[in-house]
């Protein structure tokens, strides 16, 4: 399974950065398949220098906050309108209500909204999607929200989505080859509860979880990078990584 960072820059897109989205790809009976894990706003066009926008499966969605989730909107322009024509309708998982959100966003009517472009799915235990099994986990947020635990060929990659620690991200994270964990929040900050993760708390998770290695990203470009990375590191001890557009890892 490879991982692509296509934006990790948290709340809004930054100047280095869109916001959330990540490309998975993992081999299954004889071709590729690509999954998107979130598209906030920006990272639809940086989309274009990994991968062909019309040779995605399926897009999953954390949660509906605009930096996860609002380019779905162009892309319903980009499969609706495409010279080559309409495109085939392909999955996108979500919390309940997805397709009401997007619908509004666009302001269309909710039925048909994207529906004719998109096959709205709410998230209802595990499930299969070509190569990658998918294990949606709700945890703390303001808004319905979840974690993914996404395993192919024996690997799993952990995602916290937007979170406060939580036992929730602890079944995420457990024994992860992968943590891509958000760090929206800086020890010592005026931080309120029940919304997202520190740096020190991506480092604590890990740990606590066995996960084998951290990537920490979702980092807001109000806050420095860097002192992220070290929260973690001061509580972690595996291979620790930032995330940045265009990062690849091998799962």
């Amino acid at each position: 399974m490879r991982l692509t960072v296509v934006g990790c820059s948290g709340s809004y897109p930054g100047p280095d950065s869109p916001a959330s989205c990540y490309l998975l790809e993992a081999d299954h009976h004889g071709r590729t398949w690509r999954v998107l894990v979130e598209l906030g706003n920006g990272a639809l066009g940086a989309l274009q220098r990994h991968a062909d926008p019309l040779a995605i499966d399926a897009v999953l969605l954390s949660h509906l906050h605009a930096d996860h989730c609002l380019d779905l909107c162009g892309y319903y322009v980009l499969r609706k309108y495409h010279p080559s024509g309409p495109q085939p309708r392909i999955p996108v998982w979500g919390p309940d209500g997805t397709a009401e959100r997007l619908a509004r966003a666009y302001d269309l009517p909710v039925d048909p909204g994207m529906t004719e472009e998109f096959d709205f799915r709410a998230y209802d235990g595990t499930f299969q999607l070509g190569p990658f099994a998918v294990e949606p986990v709700p945890v703390e947020h303001p808004v319905p929200a979840y974690g993914l635990r996404i395993t192919a060929a024996g690997r799993t990659l952990a995602y916290s989505g937007d979170t406060a620690p939580c036992l929730g991200l602890d079944r995420v994270a457990r024994d992860a080859d992968l943590l891509l964990a958000e760090a929206s929040f800086v020890v010592g900050g005026d931080n309120p509860d029940g919304l997202h993760l520190t740096g020190a708390d991506c480092g604590a998770v890990a740990t606590r979880a066995g996960a084998r290695s951290l990537v920490v990203t979702h980092v807001p470009p109000w806050h420095d990078r860097e002192v992220a990375l070290r929260e973690a590191t001061e509580l972690y001890d595996g291979p620790t990584t930032l995330a940045h557009p265009g990062m690849v890892r091998e799962v």
